[in-house]
């Protein structure tokens, strides 16, 4: 299995306060990283920063395999979405002005070379989600919060990206719709083996879903190793986390 993402003693933060200090992970092609860790740690400064949203003070990123690595570190947001970086932020981000249907074909791109699986298009997205395929003219202030999560990444997916970016999904919604989205996750990465990585405040559930996992504290890498063990540790997991259940 090739090495995709090399994240390398990376320190990172917002003006000149560093929230992250010297973070190295990696994932491999095809793989899910659970990213963990109470409030206030650096999860989402970490999705910032490999999206480019945040000022990177040291560290190296690094994207690809074999001769088409790429440093992203050294390049603007729009330029690591080209590369591949598929990025659902919390905020959601979606076009509020413009129906559903315009939000996934404004910012739809051609699958990359050598991709095995099917493209994805606002047709396959609505397959994913027949929700959105219901609601495909309203426009975006019309959805709730469950449908514009599943909107956001439908966009992110229409994108065809090679590493997508959550952070957050599930927050904020209701169960049930917390279990369509974890549904819909299971099947991007591990059906149809999409790389990710999740910051999730559900761990046992992300962790089900995830071939490995990193915990953050004080933005600094305190866990990383396999989902299975840790979630096979729940008081290795309550002590990281202080949620054992």
């Amino acid at each position: 299995m090739s090495e995709l993402l090399k994240v390398q003693d990376l320190s990172a933060g917002y003006g000149e306060a560093v929230v992250l200090h010297d973070v190295s992970l990696t994932l491999d092609e095809g793989q899910t990283l659970a990213l963990l860790g109470r409030n206030g740690t650096g999860k989402t400064t970490l999705i910032n920063t490999l999206a480019g949203a945040t000022r990177q003070h040291g560290g190296s990123i690094m994207l690809g395999t074999g001769s088409s690595v790429l440093a992203l570190h050294k390049l603007p947001s729009h330029e690591r979405a080209a590369a591949g970086i598929g990025w659902v932020p919390q905020e959601r981000n979606i076009f509020k002005s413009l129906s559903v249907h315009e939000n996934l074909t404004a910012v739809a791109r051609p699958a990359r070379a050598g991709r095995a699986s099917p493209p994805w298009t606002p047709e396959r997205v609505y397959e994913l989600f027949p929700r959105l395929a219901e609601r495909k003219t309203n426009l975006g202030t019309q959805l709730s919060g469950g449908e514009q999560q599943m909107l956001a990444l439908g966009r992110a997916l229409v994108l065809n990206p090679t590493l997508l970016l959550l952070d957050e999904p599930c927050e904020g919604l209701a169960p049930i719709i917390v279990q369509e989205l974890l549904r819909a996750i299971r099947r991007i990465t591990r059906e149809e083996g999409l790389s990710a990585i999740i910051v999730e405040q559900h761990p046992q559930a992300i962790l089900a879903i995830s071939d490995t996992a990193a915990v953050l504290d004080r933005g600094t890498v305190v866990y990383s190793g396999t989902a299975r063990s840790l979630q096979d540790q729940p008081a290795l997991l309550d002590k990281l986390l202080g949620v054992a259940r």
